[in-house]
């Protein structure tokens, strides 16, 4: 009975006739019509007081296409502390060019060939040394502002760990194609599904270490999933933050879209396994996180109306 519930929950979101203002944006990608990205003014903060180091690692195979927008995104901060690696597997397309032009901006720059985004990750991170740490793929970007405010959020809270933000969707060329207004974390609904926007994740060093000091690099798909799982069985205390932090690029080559259906179903259910010591199924799962989405509803509601300034 209860497993009949949880499908009937699951295709009513995802796959029946609600619309508006009932149908979750999570999980989806292209909500609406090409739109100019549209960033807030105040994103552009002044430099906090605290200048923590953050190290950021992007990993890089032939994604020259979006590369530079990457790039740019990071390196346009001017964040006093910024310490930008780039951990390339061996491209033959123009990333290498690209990437040197940036040389003199970035802290590490490697190119070889790895066995795969985590271990790439991993070849990336043991160059880094900054107290603050986080990761961004060669097709997504950080919005404006956004390094300013998490070290400032870091140095006025000691106590938290992980913070992420709300993710913009955007398309191949740059425009808006959809947001995802996030409610307060909830350790509980992440360990059903997997809310979190990476491209908006930062995390201290020391929690890093706690974990081990490394991603898994049995996975490929799942990688930062796990990697938050780990952070929340470790204790530590993660905040999302009431902002725009970075954006996802959706285009037809990247991995979410290509591997999502193989690779990134099999170590999503095996993770759920992992977590819950069975077998999982996707909708159970959606049920579960049933009270995170009705909240998303509510706080994505909220923020269409004007009731919420993010």
């Amino acid at each position: 009975m209860k497993e009949r519930v949880a499908r009937a929950f699951a295709s009513l979101l995802y796959r029946g006739p609600v619309r508006g203002v009932l149908r979750p944006r999570l999980g989806r990608f292209r909500q609406y019509s090409p739109r100019p990205l549209q960033i807030p003014s105040w994103y552009q903060n002044s430099p906090p007081e605290a200048t923590a180091t953050i190290s950021i690692v992007t990993p890089n195979l032939n994604q020259g296409a979006w590369l530079e927008a990457t790039i740019r995104s990071v390196t346009q901060h001017n964040y006093p502390g910024l310490e930008y690696i780039i951990q390339d597997g061996g491209s033959t397309d123009d990333s290498l060019a690209i990437i040197r032009r940036y040389q003199g901006l970035l802290a590490g720059f490697d190119s070889s060939p790895d066995r795969g985004q985590a271990h790439a990750l991993n070849k990336g991170f043991r160059m880094s040394k900054g107290s603050i740490m986080a990761y961004l793929n060669s097709d997504d970007i950080l919005l404006p502002g956004a390094l300013n405010y998490v070290a400032d959020f870091f140095s006025k809270h000691p106590q938290v760990d992980v913070v992420y933000g709300h993710r913009v969707q955007i398309d191949e060329n740059g425009m808006e194609i959809g947001r995802w207004i996030l409610p307060p974390h909830d350790d509980t609904a992440m360990r059903w599904c997997d809310f979190l926007p990476q491209e908006t994740l930062f995390w201290r060093r020391q929690i890093w270490e706690q974990v081990g000091g490394k991603l898994d690099e049995r996975f490929h798909f799942a990688l930062d999933w796990d990697l938050v799982l780990r952070f929340i069985d470790a204790g530590a205390r993660l905040v999302r933050l009431p902002r725009f932090l970075g954006a996802f690029r959706i285009h037809g080559s990247q991995k979410t879209s290509s591997v999502l259906g193989d690779v990134g179903a099999r170590e999503i259910a095996s993770i759920r396994e992992r977590i819950h010591g069975r077998p999982v199924a996707e909708e159970e799962a959606w049920w579960q996180a049933r009270g995170y989405l009705l909240k998303h509803l509510w706080f994505h509601h909220l923020y269409t109306v004007g009731l919420l300034r993010h």
